[in-house]
């Protein structure tokens, strides 16, 4: 059931260097970020194109320049509020690893305060609305193991050797 005071957001493509990529925004920032097909994508259809809204055109230059490794850091209102609470504490740390550092699942669990749920947590990061902005191909498996990422496995080593050149 959808909440009439509260629009749904709009969307918008964006051809990225590793394939078309969907973007949404609501009225309180950018929501998702998704490659086309990848894991765990949020259905948009139903939701307005609208390739002017300001966010999502904020986003989609801040997303060339990133691929372009002109920026490393993002600057964008960001609206995680379509996850609950336990993937909101996850998806909000993630914002913390910086560019060119990598973290590990459990890691991840320990900083949230859950360090026996690392299965949890990885489930959170796997449902990560917002790819590359909110950063959950940072995190690797144990031992630094190239594991899960919904856009695929190439993608997120392409990503990871992107944010290694200075």
């Amino acid at each position: 059931m959808t909440n009439p005071l509260k629009p749904p957001p709009v969307r918008s493509h964006f051809d990225s260097a590793l394939g078309p990529m969907t973007l949404a925004a609501s009225s309180h920032g950018l929501c998702g970020v998704w490659f086309d097909g990848q894991k765990h994508q949020t259905d948009t259809s139903a939701w307005a194109h609208d390739p002017h809204h300001p966010v999502l055109l904020l986003a989609q230059a801040q997303l060339a320049a990133y691929f372009a490794g002109q920026r490393r850091v993002f600057d964008l209102p960001l609206d995680l509020s379509r996850g609950t609470p336990f993937q909101q504490a996850v998806w909000r740390a993630l914002l913390d690893i910086v560019p060119g550092a990598t973290s590990t699942y459990g890691v991840m669990a320990r900083f949230v305060e859950r360090p026996l749920a690392v299965r949890a947590v990885a489930a959170a990061i796997g449902r990560n609305p917002i790819s590359i902005v909110v950063p959950c191909h940072r995190v690797l498996g144990a031992g630094g193991a190239l594991t899960g990422y919904a856009g695929g496995l190439d993608r997120k080593a392409a990503l990871l050797q992107l944010e290694s050149i200075a």
